[in-house]
């Protein structure tokens, strides 16, 4: 059991509805790994949107219309993906600059 208790997350209405349609679309695991979020948040908002009757509302687009910006949930998962990116090149990089002075030192 860790030590340190991690901070609750607090989602916005709007990026749970975004969330409930895209784990509708994709799926609630794809949706869930897309966006960063635990599988049970996905399964609690859609529960909850259910319950409350309210569904996911459709977004109105007139015919052949296309958005001129991303839904925030293609945002935010692009948003979390390159920060994994970043993350995985982070640390090759602190990987090669140890091994690099470990054979550094080797060759004198």
């Amino acid at each position: 059991m860790r030590d340190t208790k991690l901070p609750k997350r607090q989602y916005t209405d709007e990026f749970k509805v975004e969330a409930t349609r895209l784990a509708e679309s994709v799926g609630g695991h794809e949706a869930a790994r897309r966006l960063g979020v635990p599988v049970a948040t996905l399964g609690n908002c859609k529960r909850r949107s259910a319950a409350a009757g309210t569904g996911v509302p459709e977004v109105a687009l007139n015919a052949g219309a296309v958005p001129t910006r991303w839904p925030v949930s293609e945002l935010e998962a692009e948003n979390s993906r390159l920060r994994r990116e970043l993350a995985d090149a982070k640390l090759d990089v602190e990987i090669l600059r140890k091994a690099t002075a470990y054979f550094a030192r080797g060759s004198r």
